[in-house]
């Protein structure tokens, strides 16, 4: 587990201890840029002229962020394919997209100086978590078009980390890998982690045969329970972090080592967290979606883009020294919240009561059908190969008390399905974890 003497490593020390009216000052002078920036856009030129904002001049504090509209997912996939578009083509390198289920993507167009700030803002966050030169890093996310494998290999690079682009899937390559180039680092989806080492045993994997020190999760919401688990399985250090493709990808905000929650690098964001509902601001520690603004990207500008991803500021320092804000994990989406027979329910304290029992394993299920009139929820879950074998009294009695703490904890009481290790289907991607079949 981390020690002491890499807690206080920086890779921009400058800025990531900032004086917090310095950061703020920095801010509003980037935010005028980037509406500047905004107004040549087709799109933006529309939406801030009818909120009557003409320059960048018309912001004169950063409270003025409020008189700029929102903007949606949807209206990154109106714009499609370059009404978002700030610059002349040609001043473009790379692009990323994400697919959605209207089947217009939603482009992000990075020029070579928006590509630099990103690698630098992701190599930041890296050695937050310690990474350093002498660490070899796997990166077991997809590259393309999706920004998770690029984004953290060109970070690694940068710090001088040896990066194995081993892409996701083909679980016994990656511990082939692993033991080859002796692996001290690895990026992945959280249900990767479980699903690798749930399949150690059958390549004859030993603990004692890898050498990682430290595992890099992002891409799905995910439970304390979740990191405890893997850090317990393979006896590491795992850090949580946050990115989305709107927003560059990795490195929007990154755990130190303290492990105390995320900061968020405020001189490339604005970040508000707002009620989905009213949309207005929360008081600070509530729990509400995060909403962001880009400050340095050229390519493609954003002003107050709805994540729906739902999360609270820890507002106390860290003792890490960064002042730039924390957000505490994602605890899921403003539009994954289910509705069963009216009670409101998130995956994610389903996740933390399967996860919180020593006897499930590391892959779950939930399922949503209709019963008649009503709705019914399935939660499937698999369990450990040595209770599968038991009698069926124990496996009985553990179905009935996941029943008791999952009506404790969501207030309505599912049917539970216990499997066997490897039934569940795996995604070597973000995890699917709800099956709505209303």
């Amino acid at each position: 587990m981390s020690g002491t003497v890499q807690e206080r490593v920086y890779l921009h020390k400058q800025i990531e201890t900032m004086d917090l009216r310095e950061l703020k000052d920095m801010q509003l002078k980037k935010l005028k840029a980037v509406v500047d920036r905004a107004l040549r856009t087709e799109w933006y030129a529309g939406v801030l002229g009818k909120a009557g904002i003409r320059s960048g001049d018309d912001i004169r504090s950063l409270d003025d962020l409020r008189k700029i509209p929102f903007t949606a997912k949807n209206d990154l996939r109106d714009a499609f394919p370059s009404g978002l578009l700030s610059v002349d083509r040609d001043e473009i390198v790379r692009i990323h997209a994400s697919s959605g289920t209207t089947g217009i993507p939603t482009v992000i167009y990075h020029t070579q100086g928006d590509l630099d700030n990103w690698t630098a803002l992701t190599a930041r966050s890296l050695t937050a978590t310690g990474c350093t030169k002498k660490d070899v890093l796997q990166n077991m996310m997809s590259y393309g078009l999706f920004t998770g494998g690029l984004g953290v290999h060109y970070a690694a690079e940068s710090i001088g980390m040896m990066v194995v682009p081993a892409g996701s899937g083909n679980t016994q390559r990656q511990f082939k890998l692993m033991k080859d180039f002796q692996t001290t680092t690895v990026h992945a989806t959280p249900s990767y982690m479980l699903h690798l080492h749930s399949k150690m045993e059958d390549f004859g994997i030993r603990r004692e045969d890898l050498k990682l020190a430290r595992a890099l999760v992002g891409a799905e919401p995910h439970s304390e329970d979740i990191r405890k688990k893997i850090e317990h399985l393979y006896g590491i250090d795992v850090y949580n972090s946050y990115g989305l493709s709107e927003m560059n990808g990795p490195g929007v905000a990154f755990e130190c080592t303290e492990k105390q929650d995320m900061h968020l690098w405020e001189d490339a964001y604005i970040m508000e967290i707002i009620n989905p509902e009213t949309l207005e601001p929360v008081k600070e520690g509530e729990t509400g979606e995060l909403v962001l603004t880009t400050l340095d990207r050229v390519g493609t500008p954003i002003l107050r883009y709805r994540t729906r991803d739902l999360t609270s500021v820890n507002p106390r320092p860290c003792p890490c020294g960064r002042t730039h804000r924390r957000i505490r994990r994602i605890i899921g989406r403003s539009d994954d919240m289910l509705i069963i027979n009216g009670v409101n329910v998130f995956p994610s304290q389903i996740e933390e009561v399967i996860m919180g029992m020593n006897e499930t394993g590391t892959n779950y299920q939930i399922v949503i059908e209709k019963n008649g009139a009503l709705d019914r929820m399935i939660v499937k879950t698999e369990v450990s190969r040595e209770l599968f074998s038991d009698n069926q009294r124990d496996l009985e009695r553990l179905k009935q008390c996941i029943q008791d703490n999952l009506a404790v904890s969501i207030s309505i009481k599912p049917k539970v399905e216990l499997h066997q290790p490897g039934v569940l289907p795996v995604s070597e991607g973000k995890a699917v974890r709800v099956i709505d079949n209303r």
